[in-house]
């Protein structure tokens, strides 16, 4: 391959004099880190407490690796070519995530999301000097593979029943280990058993494996050593089977996509050489996949030491096998392929043959085990998955409602977003239905909605400039070069292709493999010389250190306060649980308020300990506070739904109906589609309109009564649209007219002399179960308004009477109430 004949091309470092002994320094701490991260649940930002502590270590460990950086790689700042841009520009990410800070939906997940991006930038800024060096490089490049196989391996340590063995492994450096077993290495769900290792979420697992299937099938092609072609040949099957083991339909959709997109890389011969590889380990793999399972499956059950050894056993056999296999394809049929080849090779577009040819074979396996009853020979839970791959689908339709969602959150919030978490924080707002779902499941429009289209641009802007000018260089590079660099393509395209489909950056673990493979194409782009700044290369030095040194050290410092925050909010949640002492609870408390103010965890905790102590007081120093810090907590998180439920009971402890009623009826567009929500708005109605009635304030009654009727109509609007629903969306949170709100609306129409519409609502909220107080009260109000417009329903006044003999007394009451109104009424 002919050199380029304009453009600078990226030289890595072929020194072999001695390093500076803060090179290892910094080699060892991005060993330990890449180590260490995955088993902190993949550093998944979850926007919950649980999460927060290793996500801010993450922080910490990475603004240390930065200094180390800038100290190790201090000559090399400077701005001669457009790849030095690049770890400038890489700030303009945690910046834009700054800048949506003022339009936050949550300030406490949008911080979060700002030091998911300082750990991004860092790592890139990091990655995009350490992988030019030759030795940095093929360290890296080792440490990230061995990882990869220790994730997999650590999965099906898990499969087999032996968590016990897992979780001691792990459990010395890592909070999700609990009674000796790593939390849902192996999850269970609607579909059953799913395999997901580190990650606890079984879509990722398969994002992450189909990643490093590709990466082992490279890594095996381009090893000159026997010994690494068998490790990466052996390799290849544990990792199908697992992928297999993840029921991921996303996995199995991506998986041809990726395979097909990456063979556009490689020249005629080697593409016939990684279709062969990777139809031999699909082969091997498929043969074992229903033992496998069903040993997994069984031993998930009961353990059985004979058992675990055969399921090794053939799993650690056909990988055997299969590392012959491959290693002889590579050591005698590869190199008379690339002879064979030469002529066809050097034809125009040759390389397009194959893969064009790939899709039609792929579409005719597709059809084949999906169409036909050769999925037979498949594990039933496989099949079944298999079989549900489609676009009428819940999987599909849900995750078409979501993008659709987001698109209105979009159109709101269009320049700089919500900032981070902002999805999670509004979705409720702009559902088309009731689902639950904190994640948008696709990475790029949950991007959108937190920084808007200008952070976006940023965003696209950098990642698509850097696989335009690695793409551009890998064209006119040798082999040996390409080969070099070439597995930080494959790892970024394959997490991001598949975070179409998904939330995997959500797991700061999978971002950072991202962000290390961009830097490490980075390293190797062809990058054209600029034009001589005003500032020489010493002063551009000198000033970029500084800058960054000091945002490392301010970042630095911020994770360490915000690991004290989370070891005190986590103190103060274990205080709460045991102690009764209210001095011994506040103070556990306020060391996390003290250091974040507006820490939402520590903030409902406070105002429900001062709404406690207030209920059994009644003193109004304890009210004060605790609304206080409900009013300081929802400064920062004005969408909290938790901190308005907490501020709502607290006003009705102490009698403020109509405040309780105005924050109901106020962010009602906000939870549009939770009964809860409603059944507290229009109890509150009715509540204060019937206050109003007794005290013949008419007008107030009015408001307050039509208030309610109001909201009743919008449930009712909700149940009506939730029909044109497709019926293979499986609603995961039930939207309803409720015996609550049905009571509620129907105490309405009952007081305002309306029976007959009063008894056609209390029919929608009747229950067969009577011992329940509220669906006695539905009974009787219903009974009740039947028999003022002179019906009744005996069976039921029966019932209602032998399930509480009072209820006859009651109803009887509830006729005189009417009465007297309706004289009152004539006068």
């Amino acid at each position: 391959m002919s050199n380029p004949v304009y453009g600078k091309q990226a030289q890595t470092s072929t020194r072999d004099d001695k390093r500076p002994a803060i090179f290892w320094v910094l080699i060892v701490g991005m060993i330990l880190f890449l180590a260490w991260a995955p088993f902190q649940a993949a550093l998944f930002n979850g926007q919950m407490l649980d999460f927060e502590k290793p996500l801010y270590w993450a922080l910490i460990i990475s603004s240390i690796l930065l200094i180390l950086g800038i100290v190790t790689y201090y000559k090399k700042f400077k701005l001669e070519e457009q790849r030095d841009w690049l770890a400038l520009l890489v700030l303009l990410l945690p910046l834009s995530y700054v800048l949506s800070l003022t339009s936050a939906a949550s300030h406490y997940l949008a911080m979060n999301m700002v030091v998911v991006q300082c750990i991004y930038a860092a790592l890139f800024i990091i990655s995009i000097y350490l992988l030019q060096d030759r030795l940095g490089n093929k360290i890296i490049h080792n440490l990230i593979m061995t990882i990869a196989y220790i994730i997999v391996g650590f999965g099906f340590i898990n499969w087999f029943g032996q968590w016990v063995l897992a979780g001691k492994m792990v459990g010395w450096f890592t909070q999700y280990v609990y009674q000796y077993r790593y939390t849902n290495a192996v999850m269970t769900d609607t579909n059953g058993l799913r395999l997901t290792s580190v990650f606890q979420y079984a879509n990722t697992y398969a994002a992450f494996l189909m990643a490093f299937l590709f990466a082992a099938v490279f890594c095996l092609m381009k090893s000159k050593l026997w010994y690494g072609k068998a490790i990466h040949g052996f390799m290849l099957v544990p990792i199908l089977v697992s992928l297999f083991l993840t029921l991921s339909r996303g996995g199995l959709v991506m998986l041809p996509v990726v395979f097909v997109l990456l063979l556009l890389f490689f020249k005629p011969a080697r593409q016939i050489i990684w279709i062969l590889h990777c139809a031999i380990a699909g082969v091997a793999s498929i043969s074992i996949l229903a033992p496998i399972t069903n040993m997994g499956l069984q031993l998930n059950k009961t353990y059985n030491g004979g058992e675990v050894a055969k399921a090794w056993g053939l799993l650690i056999g056909v990988s055997l096998a299969v590392a012959v296999v491959l290693w002889l394809v590579e050591r005698y049929l590869a190199p008379k392929l690339e002879n064979a080849l030469k002529g066809w090779t050097s034809r125009k577009l040759s390389n397009l043959w194959l893969p064009v040819g790939s899709v039609v074979v792929i579409g005719l396996l597709a059809f084949l085990f999906i169409g036909t009853g050769l999925r037979s020979i498949l594990p039933d839970n496989v099949q079944v998955r298999l079989e549900n791959i489609n676009f009428r689908q819940h999987s599909v339709l849900e995750r078409l409602v979501f993008y659709q969602d987001a698109a209105k959150l979009i159109k709101d919030y269009p320049v700089i977003g919500t900032g981070g978490g902002g999805w999670a924080t509004l979705y409720e707002k702009y559902q088309d239905y009731p689902y639950t779902s904190r994640q948008a499941h696709n990475f790029f429009m949950q991007y959108l909605v937190e920084v808007g289209i200008l952070g976006f641009v940023i965003f696209m802007s950098f990642i698509l400039f850097i696989f335009y000018k690695y793409i551009r260089s890998y064209i006119r590079q040798d082999d040996e070069e390409r080969d070099s660099h070439f597995l930080y393509l494959i790892l970024a395209l394959s997490i991001l292709l598949h975070s179409l489909l998904d939330f995997n950056m959500s797991y700061v673990f999978m971002g950072i493999l991202v962000f290390v493979s961009l830097g490490g194409m980075a390293a190797t782009m062809d990058s054209k010389p600029l034009k001589r700044l005003s500032m020489g290369a010493s002063g551009f030095r000198i000033m970029y250190s500084a800058v960054i040194g000091i945002l490392s050290i301010v970042v630095l410092f911020a994770g360490l306060r915000f690991v004290q925050s989370a070891n005190a909010a986590t103190t103060a949640k274990q205080v709460m649980a045991v102690s009764t002492s209210f001095e011994e609870i506040q103070s556990a408390i306020n060391k996390d308020l003290e250091l974040r103010p507006t820490h939402p965890d520590s903030v409902i905790r406070l105002a429900a300990l001062y709404k406690n102590v207030y209920d059994q007081t009644k003193k109004e120093e304890f009210y004060n506070a605790a609304i206080e810090i409900l009013n300081t907590g929802l400064k920062a998180e004005p969408y909290n739904k938790i901190m308005y439920s907490s501020k709502v009971n607290l006003l009705k402890a102490k009698g403020e109906n109509e405040q309780a009623f105005s924050i109901l009826e106020n962010n009602i567009s906000n939870f549009n589609w939770d009964n809860d929500w409603y059944n507290m708005l229009i109890t509150q109605a009715y509540t204060i309109g019937n206050k109003a009635r007794e005290q013949k304030e008419t007008a107030k009654e009015q408001k307050y009564f039509q208030a309610g009727l109001t909201a009743y109509q919008k449930v009712l609007d909700g149940v009506a649209h939730l029909k044109t629903v497709p019926p293979e969306i499986e609603l995961t949170r039930t939207f309803e007219v409720t015996p609550g709100i049905a009571l509620s609306t129907g105490k309405i129409e009952f007081m305002s002399g309306k029976p007959a519409e009063a008894a056609s609502i209390l029919k929608s909220g009747l229950k067969d179960d009577l011992s329940d107080a509220t669906n006695r009260e539905v009974a009787r109000y219903y009974i009740a308004a039947l028999q003022q417009q002179g019906q009744n329903d005996e069976a039921l006044y029966d019932k209602l009477i032998k399930a509480d003999p009072k209820e006859k007394e009651q109803i009887a009451q509830l006729k005189s109430e009417i009465i007297k109104k309706r004289l009152s009424d004539d006068v």
